[in-house]
């Protein structure tokens, strides 16, 4: 059986099928969330009401490493702090249908939060302060590290084995800026000798929802070992100045629950480079998906490419001139890209 291929045609039938084969009876009606890496549906039954059920994507994660996050996630709920943490069936919390592993959620009500107003920064640096605190009590035991070897060089060398690049000078570009980044991360992750610890890895905030009772973060899919500023940047917009006086709020709720040196948010700019080209790497691996060409129109053009390469170069701009050499100024010799270098036509 083709796995991947179930998974991309996965139907009412199978999805009601797979919720009452553990007891459930449903009475039909389901809602698609939005979800792009996994499958998940908001599934109305007679007695339980509604749930939500997430059938995971094929080959992602091991059958070990699905289980470490449901029980991070357990863990974390045991200290009563507002996760959501996957239904337990007589002591079980991942079931296969078909070859697929998905999981059963409750469901809770409330909002996306599009913008973390002033007065709520210190509640929401609170709330992960309090995740950050009980994922440093124990290492990772099967889940990736967010490290240079096993997360961005992986990404990297898929990217350019895969020739996703086709314009050589663009490719070569491209592992440049890339490396550079690489090697700043980790001089700074030794100098200040940065820790790593289990992390949420996508704490964006489309992850964050607010209802009357509160915040609560979602979707630990991406639960890792990495550095605790990886949860920062993706919350609060670190790269806009103008808004530094916000942090001062957020960062007096976390230190509640959890220490952070402000030298460790210098990481943020190799880690914002490092997700660029993780994320590509995501696109490429999952391009036979077919929602992903229509998700993803322009990727793998060579504009596409030039447009990441550009803007890698322009972030290690930032990141050089934020950690000038010891030695010597950074000399830019060589002359910066624009359309006209890689379309033969552009007259613009």
């Amino acid at each position: 059986m083709n796995l991947h291929h179930s998974f991309y045609q996965l139907t009412p039938d199978t999805i009601l099928n797979a919720i009452e084969s553990l007891g459930y009876e449903t009475t039909g009606r389901y809602f698609v969330l939005n979800s792009v890496e996994n499958r998940v549906y908001d599934i109305e039954t007679l007695k339980a009401g509604r749930i939500v059920v997430k059938f995971y994507r094929p080959g992602k994660w091991s059958q070990k490493q699905i289980l470490e996050e449901h029980a991070f996630l357990q863990e974390l709920a045991g200290e009563e702090i507002p996760v959501l943490a996957p239904i337990a069936i007589e002591g079980k919390t991942l079931f296969e249908w078909e070859g697929i592993y998905f999981a059963i959620w409750p469901l809770r009500n409330g909002r996306i939060v599009e913008e973390i107003q002033s007065n709520d920064l210190e509640r929401v640096g609170a709330l992960l302060g309090r995740i950050h605190s009980v994922g440093k009590r124990s290492q990772i035991k099967s889940r990736p590290s967010l490290d240079i070897p096993s997360y961005g060089l992986t990404a990297l060398q898929y990217i350019l084995d895969k020739k996703f690049i086709t314009n050589s000078a663009l490719a070569e570009r491209y592992e440049k800026n890339a490396r550079s980044a690489f090697a700043i991360f980790e001089s700074l992750t030794n100098e200040y000798q940065i820790p790593s610890q289990r992390i949420h890895g996508d704490c964006h905030k489309g992850n964050l929802l607010i209802s009357p009772d509160g915040f609560s973060i979602l979707d630990f899919d991406d639960f890792l070992h990495g550095p605790i500023v990886q949860d920062f940047w993706m919350l609060l917009p670190f790269g806009e100045a103008d808004r530094k006086h916000e942090f001062f709020d957020f960062f007096a709720g976390y230190c509640m629950f959890a220490d952070y040196d402000e030298n460790w948010l210098k990481l943020i700019e190799p880690l914002r480079i490092i997700r660029f080209i993780h994320y590509a790497a995501w696109i490429g691996k999952r391009w036979e998906d077919p929602s992903f060409p229509s998700l993803f129109p322009h990727f793998g053009t060579e504009e596409y490419w030039l447009k990441e390469t550009l803007d890698l170069e322009n972030a290690n701009r930032d990141l050089d001139d934020a950690n000038p050499s010891p030695t010597s100024p950074k000399e830019n010799t060589e002359p910066e890209m624009t359309n006209k270098d890689f379309f033969w036509d552009w007259d613009n």
